[in-house]
């Protein structure tokens, strides 16, 4: 009897912690459950974070993105990481070279490449997070209140949305300088290392 609740708690707390796998779409993009499907109409997302009571972050990738599928495959399939960022924003992706009409904050409709272009992005994937309020008279880029060029480690990336949702970009203390804070705080002093 004690063996058996011991291997079904076992099972159920495996289950609860193991992370569906992020399915390739026709697009070659790994596709979350849990991300957002719009018109991409980015002022209109911005309204309907907001009346959910989170945040927008956009995420561009492409095609064959080594770094996005790490991304999907180990950062986001981390319940930690994959669960705060679901209860906090709404993420819409992005095709980097797609043909999706996009409907920027500055009223231009472009497509997903197109607005790529607009915007210079250049690696995949790149989050833009958004303000809490729709913008006029600039881009999405201009307005963005925080960009996530590139991949990062299951650290960084979620003290990336943890400083977003706290508002850390209206302060004094700028990013790297509020991971490095926490870092040592969580680790004794210790400096974080490019591993981290």
């Amino acid at each position: 009897m004690l063996r058996s609740f011991i291997f079904a708690s076992a099972l159920l707390l495996g289950l609860a912690q193991a992370a569906p796998a992020a399915e390739i779409g026709d697009d070659g993009l790994h596709k979350e459950d849990w991300f957002s499907i719009t018109f991409k109409d980015i002022n209109e997302d911005i309204r309907a974070a907001k009346d959910a009571g989170k945040r927008l972050a956009l995420i561009f990738e492409q095609r064959g993105c080594i770094y996005c599928k790490e991304v999907h495959e180990v950062v986001l399939a981390d319940p930690e990481v994959r669960d705060y960022i679901n209860e906090n924003f709404m993420v819409v992706q992005y095709n980097l070279h797609g043909s999706e009409e996009v409907v920027d904050t500055d009223g231009e409709e472009l497509t997903e490449k197109a607005i790529g272009r607009k915007w210079r992005l250049l690696f995949t994937p790149t989050i833009l997070f958004m303000p809490e309020e729709p913008v006029e008279g600039k881009d999405a880029a201009q307005a963005a209140v925080a960009i996530m060029p590139g991949a990062f480690k299951k650290g960084t990336f979620l003290e990336m949305f943890v400083w977003v949702r706290n508002k850390g970009y209206e302060g004094e203390e700028g990013f790297q300088d509020y991971y490095n804070r926490r870092w040592r705080e969580k680790h004794g002093g210790a400096e974080p290392t490019a591993q981290d």
